[in-house]
């Protein structure tokens, strides 16, 4: 059954079929469809089509993940090359910050949201550990199928890359807003102490 999720017969990672091909077999699949139009959403990479988010999908295999499962492992080297793209379901997002032991909870996602897409592009460790809250449905993009669509399609490969490249960078200017806020808030906090102390 779920072989069947994206299709009759979805396409090998591997395997090299045209785009054309590719969309021909998954014509009429609803859970291709909505791979698709989450893939091209705000949540995840809005600046493709949604043609070239149908290509993509081709591309992907659809997996199943039982709640419970941390499926990806904060500093994990050996596990990066995919990232999955989540149609149903919420995953927390969990980080061990300095001095800690017990990790924090960084966000919890849900359906429409795409998880480790840094670690498909660059292959370093895994920056923080993903637990299913509940059962998952997703479609994964391994490495090696991301390479098969950069030889059989190299435009919509280029257009996927830089639509996670934008994504990766709006994550990062993000992440260095909040790393000025809390600068500043300690700095307060400092000062707040320092007039609170005797001399």
């Amino acid at each position: 059954m779920l072989n069947k999720l994206f299709g009759k017969k979805p396409p090998e990672a591997s395997e090299s079929r045209l785009p054309e091909e590719r969309l021909r077999a998954i014509e009429g699949s609803s859970s291709a469809d909505l791979a698709a139009d989450m893939l091209c959403a705000p949540s995840a990479l809005m600046q493709l089509t949604h043609e070239d988010a149908r290509v993509v999908v081709t591309y992907m295999k659809p997996h199943k993940i039982a709640e419970g499962t941390t499926f990806i492992r904060e500093g994990d080297v050996d596990d990066t090359g995919f990232m999955l793209l989540l149609l149903d379901g919420e995953v927390t997002v969990e980080s061990i910050v300095v001095s800690r032991t017990e990790p924090i909870t960084v966000t919890v996602l849900g359906p429409g949201n795409l998880i480790g897409e840094m670690g498909l592009l660059d292959g370093e460790p895994r920056s923080a550990s993903c637990t299913a809250i509940s059962d998952l449905r997703c479609a994964i993009l391994t490495r090696e199928a991301l390479n098969q669509l950069l030889e059989d399609d190299p435009s919509t490969a280029a257009k996927l890359m830089m639509a996670i490249s934008l994504r990766i960078a709006e994550r990062m200017r993000e992440s260095a807003d909040k790393l000025k806020l809390y600068v500043q808030l300690t700095q307060a906090m400092q000062e707040e102490i320092n007039s609170l102390m005797p001399l």
